[in-house]
């Protein structure tokens, strides 16, 4: 089983610098996360909580834990309310509520992965991984395909700058 990438920071070609490229960024991260729940999931029903899976439950839950949190409010913060302001408040609604879904199916799928790393394999194995990674996948494509190209146009260079300042400070990188 292969675990989570070195590194689970932006890219050196997305900083906050470029906001909605770290965001773009931050996808392709969950992406992979997404592919290694996946994975886990297969390999727990196979092998148990084995010291692979109990490593890469870690890994997933350090990057849901924290860095998935930050980018929803990123997009909270900076797209959404930009998609009411421009007449796409249906979507924005669409989005926001995906989010408290992901947030609620990731509280139901969090103990199962605490009691992995612990080495405990969950009887039921880790159920709703494939609801959770599909809703996950279709919210991506909503925001690539439609949120991020309906609000970056309406930020300046000097509004992109906040932007990514605020997304900075909030890690504690500024």
């Amino acid at each position: 089983m292969s675990t989570v990438p070195a590194s689970l920071h932006a890219s050196p070609a997305a900083g906050y610098d470029s906001p909605f490229e770290m965001l773009t960024s931050c996808h392709e991260r969950v992406e992979r996360m997404l592919g290694l729940l996946e994975r886990l999931s297969a390999h727990v029903a196979r092998h148990g909580a084995d010291t692979n899976a109990r490593s890469a439950a870690g890994d997933l839950l350090r990057y849901f834990d924290l860095a998935a949190p930050h980018h929803h409010e990123d997009e909270e913060r900076h797209v959404l309310p930009r998609l009411v302001a421009s007449g796409h408040a249906a979507l924005a609604e669409r989005l926001r509520g995906e989010h408290r879904r992901m947030d609620q199916l990731w509280r139901d799928l969090r103990p199962l992965l605490v009691a992995v790393t612990e080495g405990h394999a969950p009887a039921a194995g880790l159920p709703d991984v494939e609801g959770y990674c599909a809703l996950y996948r279709a919210h991506i494509v909503a925001e690539e395909a439609h949120a991020y190209p309906l609000t970056q146009p309406m930020l300046d260079a000097t509004a992109l700058h906040a932007m990514g300042e605020e997304m900075a400070r909030r890690r504690g990188v500024r």
